[in-house]
């Protein structure tokens, strides 16, 4: 008989104790991320009354693939076309929340008597708040639609990014024993370069591949070739020294920019709870009971500076971007606690051998208390607000509205400066980045081919020549005119100053495409730096005016530009309201949401004026999706049904009382045997009123509620009936319907 791998004996084990214990977790409505670590205690070899797992190597190594994908899903969801358009208040909120924490955090770990990188590590751990437990606890207590909530979720996304940034500056910290200004810089930019190249990069391929096999492309392949992409980009990452996370997180965020993002996330859920519970199981083993009691005070003192200093600078934050008191105190009372991020930061530090494995623990413990005082903490904000608002002088009603109200009221035209640099900016910065990957791909992989296959000052030649043919559509976008653009006109007629500031901009960019074409000559051609310098300037001219490169750079362009906004375009085309409305009205503090009709409201089948929802919640009714229909500003007289999607107006307040109203009272469900369909026979006798009329001249539906299903006749089954059959003597007919109506069957029939 053949033994189990220890592999698989430790995923049964994992899997069934997981499975229960979250049963049992949601039985006490607790977030399953809890009881996934519970039961990693459980299996645990701390905790002996159950068996424990064999190979705990194995189980870090899955763990290891849950990071993966849950980093991987994490990016379908993030889109950095969301960090834009959660704008300043959360980017600034967010900024004030992190650093003070992160700071708090240090040190506290100096005082406790940690070392320098464990004080560090703990402050990045104490900063980073559990998107899971709050966008759970803003379920089940129905806030989804409030505005505070839409700046949580906002502050969420921006510290998603600064989490990926905050690994790799760990990472560099923790590998140099030290905290060097230049060697975070670098890595800094090192990051930065690679970002640029695999958004810019992945956005221009991947989506262009999908869209060309899209008919070819089933669940199954769908899911392989998104798997094989996010692991394709691990690896890629792992190789020029970033963590295999950041690589999976960079591959779901170029997905989601692809019209079959939400398809993806849907495909890669299964496999991210997978592995996410064996995680979060791992994490869960990492318990040491003896520790816990050992370190209690710790664990007591970071408990409270999680609850207190979130609050507090997650609430001065959200104040300080503009928002009022009320929203800014129900922010930060939301993000008091720490999550999956904290336990990520964890492993990375134990991976790395710089923090002690006492503090894994001790950091699990602080997470599971914050995380049942959540839902509380957030049930309290109202409260404090209404507490401190009685205290407030008059004299700082602003404090109470936010100074952000005002600014909302009128729209700036933008100076024609700052738009065009940052145009500029943002093209020459794209595609010097581009230029330098080709020159480094060109140099580590390109040269020593050619040059050993045409020697000497050929092969110098040639590959000089091949490399700037590489790198020459992006020069030329560098050195792209903007001069039939708006701002530049306006400015060009403005003043002899902005024209001598246009021209030396102009300068600059060509001076950098002479840069990066010396930094292809000199190496070649290290004894003619004076004629290259020359050569250079020639060489940028004719790139300039090559028509070649022009159209080259266009096409890319036009197909980047259309692979990046193919989402939302299909999004718009679905959608009633265009997402600049919703911006506008959002500026007003008037939402619009999408909200469905529940198949059992007691709303169904009523008229929008018998229901007059502007009077009784507020809100308006702007759309109507039924299906494939869209009925925009919908008559009075329109009815509402099961599962139409209304897009309503109306504020977080109104809103909330909407969808009270659609949902306060369930239709009762008819469970009842009488309400059951039954069947029976009945034999028509001779004098029986039936006999000789077609079925349908003989009312039987009308008069006893009841159908005819199927008819006996001489021995033979007639199933195939029609209105037209004519019933006759000794036939038995099969009726359907409700037991009462089939026992008053014979009575009804012959009234």
């Amino acid at each position: 008989m053949s033994h189990l791998p220890p592999l698989v004996s430790d995923l049964a084990l994992i899997l069934i104790t997981a499975g229960i214990v979250t049963i049992l977790f949601k039985l006490l409505k607790q977030p399953v991320v809890l009881g996934y670590i519970v039961a990693g205690f459980l299996i645990s070899p701390h905790f002996v009354l159950f068996p424990s797992v064999a190979d705990i190597g194995n189980i870090s190594t899955w763990a290891e693939i849950g990071v993966i994908f849950l980093l991987f899903a994490l990016g379908l969801e993030f889109s950095f076309k969301k960090l834009i358009d959660v704008g300043g208040t959360a980017s600034i909120a967010t900024l004030i929340n992190m650093g003070s924490m992160i700071a708090i955090g240090y040190v506290i770990g100096q005082l406790m008597g940690w070392t320098q990188m464990e004080s560090v590590f703990l402050g990045g751990m104490l900063s980073m708040s559990s998107t899971t437990i709050i966008i759970k606890a803003f379920n089940d207590m129905k806030l989804q639609k409030k505005k505070f909530a839409n700046i949580v979720f906002g502050m969420l996304i921006v510290e998603d990014l600064a989490a990926i940034l905050m690994m790799v500056l760990l990472s560099t910290v923790a590998g140099s024993s030290d905290i060097e200004g230049a060697g975070l810089l670098e890595n800094v930019l090192k990051l930065v370069f690679f970002m640029m190249i695999w958004f810019v990069v992945g956005i221009y391929l991947i989506p262009t591949f999908l869209k060309k096999l899209k008919k070819h492309l089933n669940d199954e392949t769908l899911v392989i070739i998104a798997v094989g992409l996010c692991l394709g980009m691990v690896l890629f990452a792992d190789t020029v020294g970033f963590s295999a996370a950041l690589g999976a997180f960079i591959m779901g965020s170029i997905l989601a920019e692809t019209i079959e993002s939400k398809h993806i996330e849907h495909l890669i859920e299964p496999i991210k709870n997978l592995f996410g519970a064996v995680f979060f199981v791992s994490v869960g083993m990492m318990i040491v009971p003896s520790i816990v009691i050992e370190y209690a005070i710790p664990i007591l003192l970071l408990t409270v500076v999680v609850l207190v200093g979130r609050v507090i600078f997650a609430s001065l934050g959200v104040l300080a971007s503009g928002e009022g008191l009320k929203v800014s105190i129900q922010a930060g009372f939301s993000l008091a606690q720490i999550g999956e991020f904290s336990f990520i930061i964890a492993t990375l530090g134990m991976q790395l051998g710089v923090i002690s494995s006492f503090i894994y623990p001790i950091i699990v413990a602080v997470s599971v208390v914050t995380t049942f005082t959540t839902p509380y903490f957030i049930k309290v904000s109202t409260p404090v607000y209404e507490a401190l608002e009685r205290r407030i002088p008059p004299k700082w009603e602003k404090l109470i509205t936010g100074y952000a109200s005002s600014n909302r009221k009128t729209v700036n035209r933008q100076n024609d400066w700052n738009v065009l640099l940052k145009k500029v900016i943002t093209t020459v910065a794209i595609y010097f980045v581009l230029s330098l990957a080709i020159f480094f791909t060109c140099r580590e992989l390109l040269y020593w081919p050619v040059m050993s296959y045409i020697p000497n000052l050929g092969g110098r030649i040639a590959a000089a020549i091949i490399t700037l043919l590489l790198m020459g559509p992006f020069m030329r976008a560098i050195m792209k005119n903007n001069s039939k653009t708006e701002e530049h006109e306006r400015l060009w007629k403005d003043s002899h100053f902005n024209k001598g500031a246009l021209i030396a901009l102009n300068l600059l960019r060509i001076a950098l495409c002479v840069t990066l074409i010396l930094m292809v000559l000199i190496p070649l051609f290290p004894r003619a730096t004076g004629l290259l310098l020359v050569t250079s300037v020639v060489i940028a001219i004719g790139i300039t005016f090559f028509q070649g490169f022009k159209k080259q750079t266009n096409r890319m362009e036009k197909q980047f530009l259309e692979n990046l906004n193919d989402k939302e375009l299909a999004e718009d085309l679905e959608g009633t309201i265009n997402q600049q409305v919703k911006n506008d009205l959002l500026n007003k503090n008037i939402h619009l949401e999408e909200i469905e009709v529940p198949q059992n409201s007691p709303r169904i089948g009523k008229t929008l004026a018998e229901l007059n929802f502007r009077q009784t919640t507020g809100v308006d009714i702007v759309s109507i999706i039924r299906g494939d229909l869209k009925i925009n500003i919908p008559d009075p007289n329109e009815y509402i049904y099961p599962f139409d999607k209304l897009i309503v107006a109306g504020t977080d307040e109104e809103l909330q009382t909407f969808m009270s109203t659609l949902e306060e009272k369930r239709l009762e469900q008819h469970t009842d045997t009488q309400y059951q369909i039954s069947l029976t026979q009945f034999e028509l006798e001779e004098g029986c009123s039936l006999i000789g009329k077609k079925i349908k001249d003989s009312q039987i539906r009308e008069k006893t509620a009841t159908m005819i299903i199927g008819i006996d006749r001489n021995d033979e089954s007639i199933t195939n009936i029609s209105a037209d059959t004519i019933l006759e003597a000794g036939d038995i007919l099969w009726l359907a319907g409700e037991q009462d109506k089939l026992d008053n069957f014979e009575k009804n029939i012959n009234t």
